[in-house]
């Protein structure tokens, strides 16, 4: 499934294999929800829960589309963040893998706290 997501700064696009996070968020699109940062990691609450994977890790590559499941959020790494032992992408705790980015890492360096995102299928 490939998603979007429109920012005041453009499209950022997705692709997610993660079946059961599939079933549940396709239920609830389109969702806007609010733009955290951590670090160079965006985060955003989605309104749906989700289980732990048993493979769930805490260090993962940029651009890894994630699910932290204690936020209920998709988030989305790019680089260091506070928790991280030199360049690496650790999250704050072990998340789920649910998909990559397929647009450019730099624009997610552009948005901010605060910042609004609507999240959508996108459609081909």
């Amino acid at each position: 499934m490939k998603l979007v997501l429109t920012t005041q700064y453009g499209d950022i696009h997705l692709l997610l294999h993660h079946d059961a996070l599939i079933s549940k968020l396709k239920k609830k699109l389109p969702v806007k929800s609010v733009i955290n940062t951590w670090g160079d990691e965006i985060y955003f609450e989605l309104p749906l829960k989700m289980q732990l994977d048993t493979g769930a890790q805490d260090v993962v590559e940029p651009g890894t589309v994630c699910f932290w499941v204690e936020g209920n959020s998709l988030a989305i790494p790019f680089g260091p963040t506070p928790a991280s032992v030199g360049n690496e992408c650790r999250l704050v705790s072990r998340v789920n893998q649910v998909g990559k980015t397929i647009s450019s890492l730099s624009d997610l360096s552009k948005l901010e706290d605060g910042d609004i995102v609507e999240i959508r299928e996108l459609l081909e």
